[in-house]
């Protein structure tokens, strides 16, 4: 038995993990158990949690609407900085668990609990994820790894506890693989997954339609950015959550979005991972659009110098760590002109780049034309190209240059 705890604020997602660590907490720790559900765009799998979770055995219940704040506060911030971890992974599943965990230690304090839960195993990065948060709120916070602390090995033995406890559970044929779904994406790992070499099957994908099965015609969108952040569709305003959604379904429909990765977990061991990112791989490619016409060179370079250490830190659970956050108020002002419009063919799969205008745009065709011009003067690149090989003619007298 454990020590015994007055109240906790689980995690909670209403499949068969979760809902054995309700039981799970109450017989071991003596606790109270408090569910919190974090809705950022699960869609029908919100469905039913209440009545689920106390039969559960929870004490009571928060479902808590996070979408626009995850879009606005998370998703958004994190596209500025062009941050894609290892090459591919937009991040979707790693920035939604730090404002998971911020809105559970929130209820934790209403609601005056001594520990927080979670279901994440002691093998994957979310565990990390959410414990760092916890931690950053709430230096003295008790976390509860249930993961880490049972006998259960798997999803047999939670089946035998939920039987042995009268846990509702529903005997439905279990998907050979995890998911993991918000606004931004559609994660799948485990099961018939593991084995790299072996394709998903396509019955899988639930956002996005096969590139083969897309329309044969192309659609044609506009995407215009004010200060990094996306704010209108073809000339229409909409609010971030709702842009992103409008996003999903168009890239939805184009096959846009589907990538296939080995990934390095934090832990230390590789994952192989498939994902859906239908909106945020529009909403990336648009950016870099317009970035092209209104960021600095070295600006620019700076801030791609910077992009793995800083999508390293939101893959690891590190988003209130304060180097996030220096770096976010660099990304931020690096992105302060980057405002304009980015004309996108969205066809079987691929986004390409068809288009692009700023109202302050550094390009220039009068600057940058062959003919004559009233801001460069063509001489001038002699003593720019002695000046630059100056160290390359030193090098090679001194006979260290091996061509």
């Amino acid at each position: 038995m454990g020590n015994s705890v007055k109240r906790t604020v689980l995690a909670y997602s209403g499949g068969l993990d979760t809902s054995v660590i309700i039981q799970w907490l109450k017989e071991t720790y003596s606790s109270e158990v408090v569910a919190f559900v974090a809705d950022v765009g699960q869609g029908t799998e919100i469905k039913g949690l209440k009545e689920k979770a106390m039969k559960s055995g929870a004490k009571e219940i928060y479902i808590v609407d996070l979408k626009e704040e995850f879009v606005k506060d998370f998703v958004f911030p994190m596209l500025r900085a062009g941050a894609v971890y290892e090459g591919s992974y937009m991040l979707g599943t790693s920035i939604a668990r730090p404002l998971i965990a911020k809105a559970q230690m929130e209820i934790a304090r209403k609601v005056k609990a001594d520990s927080v839960s979670h279901g994440a195993t002691g093998k994957g990065n979310d565990q990390i994820r959410f414990e760092l948060t916890y931690y950053a709120m709430d230096p003295h916070i008790n976390v509860i790894a249930p993961w880490r602390e049972w006998d259960l090995k798997g999803r047999s033995d939670l089946l035998r506890y939920a039987k042995k406890h009268n846990i509702d559970v529903p005997v439905t044929k279990k998907k050979p693989y995890s998911m993991d779904r918000n606004l931004f994406h559609l994660s799948f790992e485990g099961g018939i997954l593991e084995d790299p070499w072996k394709a998903p099957k396509e019955d899988m994908f639930v956002m996005t339609l096969s590139p083969e099965k897309a329309p044969n015609r192309p659609t044609y969108i506009e995407v215009e950015y004010l200060a990094g952040d996306p704010v209108k569709i073809n000339g229409k305003s909409m609010p971030p959550a709702a842009l992103l959604e409008h996003l999903n379904k168009v890239g939805g429909k184009n096959g846009i979005g589907r990538i296939d990765i080995v990934e390095s977990r934090y832990v230390g061991m590789k994952s192989r991972g498939v994902y859906e990112t239908p909106g945020g791989t529009i909403l990336h490619i648009g950016r870099q659009a317009v970035e092209s016409l209104t960021m600095d060179r070295d600006l620019m370079h700076l801030r791609d110098g910077l992009m793995p250490r800083y999508a390293e830190l939101i893959y690891n659970g590190y988003w209130y760590a304060p180097e996030r956050r220096a770096m976010q108020a660099f990304i931020d002002e690096s992105a302060s002109a980057v405002t304009g419009t980015a004309r996108l063919k969205l066809y079987k799969g691929n986004v390409t780049i068809v288009g692009r205008k700023a109202p302050t745009s550094l390009y220039r065709p009068d600057f940058a034309t062959f003919e004559q011009d009233a801001v460069y003067d063509q001489k001038d690149a002699n003593g720019f190209i002695k000046v630059n090989a100056l160290r390359l003619k030193i090098d090679a007298m001194l006979g260290k240059s091996k061509l």
